[in-house]
């Protein structure tokens, strides 16, 4: 589809949410994803570790005419990494998990990163690699999942398409209504990292008191307590509060009974 004016539209003036690539495969469809997004205005790319490196030659050919979204792109190892300043995150995913999360589909997660974004909160959205989507260790670590209404019997989309629909639907969002401040008495969610923080002291205090057992449920407990955390709304204030709370009852154990 062409009709193209650069005179036009140099993108979204204001904050967008973050489109975060996670173990991409091929740079062709790294570009792809590119274009996309530049489609609709947005320009904030992360990636994490994909699997040719970066730079790559064929992401930049396939970007054509969305170099910006790449010329500003941020390369992280890991997905804790590169979404540790984020506040609130989305998952995008194809398949049933066992996992206990918002699902929702990309109209819906658009209209409400809208209003957090209007809030001041920072926003992002996961993507998964083209061969099978996110895996459960990325997926814990978001607050709740995008699913795209497609037919059952063919259900797999790839990278860029998905790019497209989620952000079609946030320029549709910010295209139709106003972006409008609501006060909410300066809250501010915690950022990841700050939840990541939270939830590893919580693991090491369970840790210390035998929680963890049997010994072969562990990983699966811990990754039910993360899971747990992530999918939680804590404020800034909340992660304080609870950091305190585990400090007090850590003292309280540790001191013989009277």
């Amino acid at each position: 589809m062409s009709g193209t004016d650069h005179a036009k539209d140099e993108g979204w003036t204001g904050p967008v949410p973050t489109f975060i690539l996670v173990r991409p495969q091929m740079g062709e469809n790294i570009g792809a994803a590119a274009r996309a997004m530049w489609n609709f205005g947005l320009d904030r790319m992360r990636i994490v570790a994909p699997r040719d490196g970066w730079p790559n030659p064929k992401a930049i050919a396939m970007a054509s005419g969305a170099g910006r979204v790449l010329d500003h792109v941020q390369v992280s190892e890991t997905t804790a990494g590169a979404l540790e300043d984020l506040n609130y995150v989305f998952a995008t995913t194809a398949r049933n998990r066992d996992l206990t999360k918002t699902v929702t589909t990309p109209e819906r997660a658009m209209e409400h990163a809208r209003n957090l974004i209007a809030d001041g909160q920072k926003v992002g959205v996961m993507f998964g690699a083209e061969r099978a989507g996110l895996e459960n260790e990325d997926i814990v670590q978001a607050n709740a999942l995008i699913s795209v209404p497609v037919n059952p019997a063919f259900a797999s989309l790839n990278l860029a398409q998905c790019v497209l629909l989620t952000a079609y639907e946030w320029r549709r969002q910010v295209g139709e209504v106003d972006v409008e401040t609501i006060d909410r008495g300066l809250i501010r969610y915690a950022s990841k990292i700050e939840v990541t923080k939270l939830s590893e002291r919580l693991v090491q205090r369970l840790d210390n008191v035998g929680f963890f057992w049997p010994e072969p449920k562990r990983e699966s407990m811990v990754e039910n307590i993360w899971n747990m955390m992530s999918r939680l709304p804590l404020t800034d204030a909340d992660v304080r509060t609870l950091h305190g709370m585990f400090k007090v009852l850590a003292d309280r154990s540790e001191k013989p009974d009277r």
